[in-house]
């Protein structure tokens, strides 16, 4: 090793390595917004790299070096421990500018290594101030010279020596200067962790430069998995280079070699001291960190100085924002998880259950029941789940898919009432009405036992618990509104108001609750108006699951009450929150295309309407509603009545019949019986059997399906009338459809059938002129919603009505016009949101999902989403389909 000729103050020879500019390694990058930043920093007194060890500052360094962007000489010197004194900092300092020929008048040497005469340092600065140019200084590893006195004297030669000097300071933490002051000066340049990442551009020309060309996909990954640490990539490309399938070891990032953990392992961990190893290790289990967390995990009492100390050496842990908490590299956290499991694999649960804990007493619930499953604490995380009555955050809101992850992999027959009442909850996500009411029952039985673990922080009798009982019964039995919503309120109010504000899931909850009891008992138009008051109550983000589920239902009641605008509406605004607030595909009921169905097909687009019915086949939950496996039928039933197929539309009906399901067996292996249909699905299916059986011309069937059902008020009247009218009977028909013609039945569907049943009466008995009074009073009643249907189920009898009656047909055009002639299609009842046109244009470009994802920084399942919401809402299938719709609708 060659070396210089000025000895150090110990006497040894200067080390001519230190001052030697060091090489760019193989398959470098040369990042050009990085290299510009140097360049316009050493325009300044000062510029400090700083950064992680393997981040790429001394790379970057010396390839500024050798790009030529310096504004003059650039002096370099690498630090080594023993530069810790100032007198040998300074020599090798002093040593370094002859090293690169930069002339100095002779200021002299430092005599000894551990001290340096201030004269020396005067002098140094007034040489540089006499420099004819600008000269950079490098100090590589500024780190290493850690004594006070250094720290002093090098700001005094950088205050003093004039514009001419221009120092670049690298290390893993900041120099011992006041940075502040310079950057409240405006004199400081400052080059950190989250410039030097790599961005998924810069990762693709790495890559590229080691010979390999992964897919977008593939490099975005590794950006995300590495965070743009620049040595974690190049060990990366380097065991790419050798992996037989380079695209499969990107996506699955499994380095055989462990490179990546061998050199956190070496360069980070073992540097530290083993005490700090403890913390690091102990700690990995967490995503955050916060100093008194780590004081619990290590029984110590050190956790605020050793983690700022790391944040401070850059050692993989950096401070978030202003806060008191940390958080560690991914990377590094999985190395020193391996390294816990390898040194103490018994401490892992005993770490979750402290963390629970501490989280649970510093009220962060999300994170408590995190570390509880975590341990295999489910009994202590169900309770923790209900006595801070958060079941409603399982049920609604921006935490529910990550609580029902969390609890799908509990034990499905976990012990205690707390398990019993989350599992309930968890059913009900699943729209599975019959396993929520088992475990209701077995919650009733181990309250019964006197369950009640110590762990809990209530008893099983307290009002929470009776609480959350009560709702979970509300929801998910369709009993009698008195006995569910009113033990509902009773409990809440045992509560204090300023807890029960804390939770405005309960409430919209509870109104929702009623308003489905209401529906199933038949009850439609005090439905309506629970519904709209459920509305009213889940108006923010806590609260959106239950605001879907109130639009689905309240559109479709409106849709088959022939409120077709109202309906439409809500659908429209429902399926617009699913999308928005991604509401997971198992949490989607179905219910906003089945009103859209039902609305299509109240207009006459067939098309439309088993456009939407198919759509709502996709829901994983529809053959768990009985009102919507009972209304899907019926839509089926009908559009196939409308094509004169009676036989088919009886066999949809029929179908009911069958058990609800997808096998005999619920999830748990206990045999499921068949659902039974509430007494608004039987009434509904009745009426629709009813109308079939007439069709088919046979008044008998139809008499006995109406007698074998319970008076459901004006449809039931409709449907009996309809069959009177049928045997001959108009005046029992007339005596019937009496009271409907008042504005007494629940909508304007029954209110336009009553009049043509009507109109059908009087002229079978030769009163055309009453017939035609009846005739416009329907139509009247029709046009404001386009109700259509009424009019083609009628029969031979209204054609030949309407053709003595030219002039009020002329009146009512839109009776003529039918969507499916124009096209098809149905409309476009929702707007493409601005992301989604965002990938449709990406689609028109012919580029891959997996090309899309890379360009718009999206993971491809997010972009798949996307898509399949993008085909839902223009109505088509593929790509080609989509991109041709867009146009004719310019959306492109």
């Amino acid at each position: 090793m060659a070396e210089d000729s000025q000895p150090d103050p110990g006497g040894d020879p200067l080390l001519a390595s230190k001052f030697a500019v060091p090489a760019v390694p193989p398959g470098f990058v040369a990042r050009k917004r990085l290299l510009d930043g140097l360049t316009e920093g050493t325009r300044g007194p000062l510029t400090v790299i700083s950064g992680p060890a393997g981040a790429g500052k001394t790379t970057l360094a010396a390839s500024w070096h050798g790009s030529g962007g310096s504004p003059g000489p650039v002096v370099w010197l690498t630090l080594e421990s023993e530069e810790n004194a100032p007198g040998a900092f300074w020599a090798y300092v002093i040593g370094a500018f002859r090293y690169h020929q930069v002339p100095l008048p002779d200021i002299g040497t430092p005599s000894r290594a551990d001290t340096v005469d201030r004269s020396l340092i005067v002098r140094l600065a007034s040489a540089l101030a006499g420099l004819p140019g600008p000269v950079v200084l490098v100090l590589d590893g500024i780190e290493r010279a850690t004594g006070r006195q250094v720290a002093v004297d090098l700001e005094f030669v950088l205050a003093h020596a004039g514009p001419a000097l221009r120092m670049v300071l690298i290390g893993r933490v900041d120099p011992a200067l006041p940075l502040h002051r310079y950057r409240a000066e405006g004199r400081i340049c400052e080059i950190r962790r989250s410039e030097l990442a790599f961005t998924p551009r810069e990762t693709a020309q790495l890559l590229k430069q080691h010979g390999l060309t992964p897919s977008q996909e593939s490099v975005g990954v590794l950006t995300r998995r590495t965070e743009g640490w620049a040595a974690g990539l190049r060990l990366c490309a380097l065991a790419m280079q050798g992996a037989d399938d380079a695209e499969h070891f990107a996506r699955s990032f499994a380095t055989s070699p462990n490179a990546v953990a061998d050199y956190l392992t070496a360069e980070v961990l073992e540097a530290q001291p083993a005490s700090v190893q403890d913390l690091l290790m102990r700690t990995s289990i967490l995503t955050h960190i916060h100093p008194a967390l780590a004081d619990a995990l290590t029984g110590r009492a050190d956790g605020a100085a050793v983690l700022a100390g790391l944040a401070r050496e850059n050692a993989f842990i950096e401070p978030i924002g202003d806060t008191a908490w940390y958080r560690g590299h991914p990377l590094f956290a999985e190395v020193l998880r391996a390294h816990l499991h390898d040194r103490a694999p018994e401490l892992g649960p005993d770490l979750h259950r402290r963390a629970a804990q501490w989280f649970a007493a510093d009220d962060r619930l999300a994170e408590a029941l995190e570390h509880a499953a975590e341990a295999g604490e489910w009994e202590y995380a169900a309770d923790l789940l209900v006595d801070r009555l958060a079941i409603g955050r399982l049920l609604t809101g921006p935490d529910s898919h990550g609580l029902e992850c969390l609890f799908r992999t509990m034990p499905a027959e976990a012990p205690g009432t707390a398990p019993a009442l989350v599992a309930s909850a968890t059913a009900l996500l699943r729209h599975d009405a019959e396993e929520s009411r088992r475990q209701l029952g077995r919650a009733e039985a181990e309250a019964g036992n006197g369950a009640a673990p110590a762990t809990t922080e209530g008893s099983a009798a307290s009002p929470e618990r009776r609480l959350t009982h009560a709702l979970l019964r509300l929801l998910s039995d369709a009993g009698t509104v008195r006995d569910g919503d009113s033990q509902v309120r009773a409990l809440m109010a045992q509560l204090p108001v300023a807890r029960l504000e804390q939770h405005p899931e309960i409430e919209s909850l509870c109104r929702y609750g009623r308003a489905q009891a209401l529906l199933a008992e038949g009850r439609r138009t005090e439905a309506r108006d629970a519904f709209a008051a459920a509305l009213e109550a889940a108006g923010d983000e806590l609260t959106r699951t239950v605001r879907y589920h109130c639009l689905g239902s309240l559109a479709l009641t409106e849709a088959v009450d022939g409120m077709l605008r109202e309906a439409e509406a809500h659908a429209g605004e429902g399926l617009r929150i699913a999308d928005e607030a991604g509401i997971p595909d198992g949490h989607r009921t179905g219910l906003c295309h089945l009103a859209l169905a039902a609305v299509a097909s109240e207009r006459g687009d067939l098309r439309g309407a088993q456009h939407h019915i198919d759509a709502s086949a996709d829901s994983r939950s529809a053959a768990h509603d009985p009102l919507g496996a009972a209304e899907s039928a019926v839509l089926r039933a009908r559009l196939a009545l409308a094509q004169g197929r009676t036989a088919q539309a009886l066999e949809a009906l029929d179908a009911l019949r069958l058990p609800v399901g997808h096998s005999g067996a619920s999830d748990h292996g206990t045999p499921r019986k068949a659902t039974p249909l509430c007494a608004e699905a039987a009434r509904r299916v009745t009426m629709t059997r009813c109308t079939v059986h007439l069709a088919r011309g046979d008044a008998s069937s139809a008499l006995a399906a109406l007698n074998g059902a319970a008076d459901g008020g004006s449809g039931h009247a409709l449907a009996a009338a309809a069959v009177h009218l049928a045997a001959g009977d108009c005046e029992h028909a007339r005596r019937l459809l009496a009271p409907l013609g008042n504005g007494a039945s629940p909508g304007p569907a029954d209110r336009v059938r009553a009049r043509l049943l009507q109109a059908h009466a009087a002229l079978r008995e030769e009163a055309t002129a009453h017939a035609m009074v009846f005739l416009g009073q329907a139509l009247d009643a029709a046009r404001p919603q386009l109700l259509r249907a009424p009019f083609t189920e009628s029969g031979p009898w209204l054609r030949h009505l309407l053709a003595q009656a030219p002039a009020l047909v002329a009146e009512h055009p839109w009776l003529n016009e039918r969507p499916e002639e124009g096209g098809g299609r149905p409309p476009l009842l929702e707007q493409l949101s601005d992301r989604e046109r965002e990938v449709l244009r990406h689609v028109a470009q012919m580029m891959s999902t997996q090309e899309i994802a890379a360009e718009l920084y999206l993971s491809v399942n997010t972009v798949k989403t996307h898509l399949k919401s993008i085909y839902r809402k223009l109505s088509v299938s593929r790509r080609s389909e989509a991109v041709r719709r867009a146009r004719e609708a310019d959306l492109l």
